[in-house]
């Protein structure tokens, strides 16, 4: 219990960056008058006073905890932050008249779809040699908690139901492993290492280090997956005033001695959105880290999605070949009406626009070189390439990326009455950052795009069972409608048995990553819903 304890803390001071790491011991002081009276005089210009309204009310050891946090925040860049986001730089009808909107070039696309054999092989192939070099890394956005699902665990824990039980983590997992299984076969190597970056959030982090603990990391070593956290910002009233969370009974841990601790109040934060990965990257050192070990090509992507192809040869080698900084992966919108985020130029740079921004008339174009095909058709599916020399240069532009506003219902300490107000309708903002929002300050020449098969690489999970769209049912149904065309297409038979709705073939990542290797199973009859987990 005492382990779970130190790591809650630890977890929450980390992600303030009050401390770099959870084995280091807390030791947090309650501190003199001149310290106090100049964080004070720093929230009082800022006119955001009201963080010390109970303050004197503290016990030492709350006053210490309250204080280092309040010391982590900037009250004035966080004033300007709020206010840029709720009022951003109005577009007059002149600007908005002259924005365009055009699709990629050529020159910065391909399509699996229709883009020659050789060359997909080629690129596949380059992308094996840049692994069994030892410069492809995977960050993994794991922010998300499963509350849609139905789930306060960390939603790569989450089971979809398909018949090996398997969670996503331990899919993605797999399909690490088995990357680098296919390198070192093709290079006749031993321990090639593609290692694992998973950011977490606040909520997450503690429940997925003991999620892969208990899992021994699932076959991968555990030096090679490195756990981290995103920041956070705190979260504002509809008046612009930092919020306070309510009162909440923890256990400190001292240097030399256990404490409890009342640490009555704290600043109400949420995750910084997608977009923090770029300032994680920085204050976790996982940019360092990946420099020791001469990454030169990273492979980002996020949790919830149940087909990604972790470290895909095939997306390293293309964005490789192509020399760029950022590439994004994109699947065909099925149709005009198809509530997705779409990859483009706008006015001239590589963007992301969303269904929302986009007229009906504009949705609906089709393409003049292939009439039958939307001509924005690049739906986003937040699947990213990037280079390590982009990612060195995070310093140089990070401040720029704008921060965005999302309206919740907040629960808050009423600072005049210490009442715990949970409300019944949005009181507040929480500030995020969007990880596209980095395309426009790429060059042209810099960014590429990759369409891949919706039906090989793209299976959402965001809702509650029986939703009918992007919830669990819809992703196992993916899964295994993927496995039984790989083992159709190896020369198997397939039968199915019993509900239909589980109907269909696993293939394990284990055996294969992306239909190889199966040729074993040629002239054999499956009895579905079934499971490929070894040769046999």
């Amino acid at each position: 219990m005492t382990e779970i304890v130190k790591d809650t803390v630890n977890s929450i001071l980390e992600k303030l960056h009050i401390t770099s790491s959870k084995e280091e011991a807390i030791a947090l002081k309650e501190p003199n008058d001149e310290d106090l009276k100049g964080l004070r005089e720093r929230y009082a210009k800022a006119k955001q006073e009201q963080v010390f309204a109970f303050y004197d009310e503290l016990d030492s050891a709350a006053k210490a905890a309250l204080y280092a946090q309040l010391s982590s925040v900037d009250p004035d860049h966080i004033n300007a932050i709020t206010q840029k986001a709720l009022h951003p730089p109005k577009i007059s009808d002149a600007e908005a008249e002259t924005t365009t909107l055009e699709p990629l070039p050529k020159s910065a696309t391909a399509s699996i779809l229709d883009s020659k054999p050789e060359d997909i092989e080629s690129w596949h192939s380059s992308g094996l040699d840049l692994v069994a070099d030892g410069t492809v890394a995977v960050v993994l956005m794991a922010g998300g908690q499963g509350t849609r699902l139905g789930s306060s665990a960390p939603k790569g824990c989450f089971n979809i139901g398909l018949p090996s039980g398997k969670s996503l983590f331990q899919i993605q997992a797999e399909r690490i492993y088995k990357i680098q299984q296919l390198a070192e076969k093709k290079h006749g190597k031993k321990n090639i290492v593609v290692p694992w970056y998973i950011m977490t959030s606040g909520p997450t982090r503690v429940p997925t280090e003991k999620f892969f603990q208990e899992h021994d990391y699932f076959g991968l070593c555990k030096d090679d997956v490195i756990i981290f956290e995103q920041g956070v910002l705190p979260c504002i009233s509809n008046d612009g005033k930092i919020l306070l969370e309510s009162k909440a009974k923890v256990k400190a841990l001292a240097l030399e001695q256990k404490l409890d601790a009342d640490v009555g109040l704290q600043v109400s934060v949420a995750p910084d959105g997608n977009g923090g990965i770029y300032q994680a990257l920085l204050t976790s050192n996982v940019r360092t880290d990946m420099r020791k070990r001469g990454v030169q090509h990273i492979h980002a992507y996020c949790v919830d999605n149940c087909l990604v192809k972790v470290a895909d040869p095939v997306f390293m080698g293309f964005a490789a070949s192509k020399d760029v900084d950022i590439a994004t992966k994109v699947v065909r919108k099925r149709n005009a009406k198809e509530p997705v985020g779409l990859i483009l130029l706008k006015n001239g740079k590589p963007d992301v626009v969303e269904y929302s921004e986009i007229d009906q008339a504009t949705a609906e174009a089709k393409d003049p070189n292939q009439p039958d095909l939307l001509k924005f058709r690049a739906a986003n599916i937040v699947n990213h390439y990037y280079s390590f020399r982009f990612l060195e240069t995070i310093e140089q532009w990070v401040h720029e990326l704008p921060h965005h506003v999302a309206r919740k219902k907040i629960p808050y300490i009423d600072t005049e009455k210490g009442e715990t107000i949970k409300p019944e309708k949005p009181n507040g903002i929480k500030l995020e950052q969007f990880v596209f929002d980095v395309f426009p300050m790429i060059e042209l020449d810099k960014f590429a795009s990759l369409e891949v098969k919706r039906e090989d690489e793209f299976s959402p999970l965001k809702n509650a069972k029986g939703t009918g769209e992007d919830d669990p049912d819809t992703s196992r149904k993916d899964v295994l409608a993927q496995g039984t065309r790989w083992v159709q297409n190896a020369g198997a038979t397939v039968v199915s048995e019993g509900d239909s709705s589980v109907s269909g073939v696993e293939v394990s990542p284990l055996i294969s990553y992306g239909g190889e290797g199966l040729g074993f199973l040629k002239n054999k009859t499956i009895k579905a819903p079934a499971v490929i987990e070894q040769e046999s």
